[in-house]
């Protein structure tokens, strides 16, 4: 397996997505379940960064995404929400029903990225195992 750097500085082998798509749903979980649904995304963003890297794991939010469209690049073109270990990305939202562009969106990050997982997690439900969608390009 390839190594990665944490951002302690240390590296180790690379979490296989299964395992690190579990360290970042139960990180999910426990802020879910400390502020409860209704909070703007921003703030979500915020608290799972946090634990997340209390885990020793690599974040970046906001990650600018560029796009290459014939012969110009956007290089502000698209920012993923979040990307760990880069090798996951997350795509948060804080909406009453999840609808089938927010899949499109997930599935557009990882095509343009090649990041091979994404998490779809949206904080707007009463038990967030509901608003959890895995996403493999």
């Amino acid at each position: 397996m390839p190594e990665i750097t944490r951002s302690n500085g240390a590296t180790e082998k690379t979490l296989i997505d299964s395992e690190l798509t579990g360290l970042i749903i139960g990180s999910a979980m426990v802020v879910h379940s400390a502020l409860g649904p209704g909070l703007l995304e921003s703030v979500y963003e915020t608290c799972l960064e946090y634990e997340l890297k209390q885990l020793g794991l690599f974040v970046e939010r906001q990650k600018f995404l560029p796009v290459n469209y014939k012969s110009i690049t956007l290089d502000d073109g698209l920012r993923m929400d979040m990307v760990v270990n880069n090798l996951v990305v997350i795509e948060l939202k804080c909406v009453e029903k999840l609808q089938p562009v927010h899949d499109a969106q997930l599935f557009t990050y990882l095509k343009l990225s090649g990041i091979r997982t994404g998490l779809l997690i949206n904080f707007y439900t009463k038990l967030l195992k509901d608003g959890v969608k895995r996403i493999v390009c």
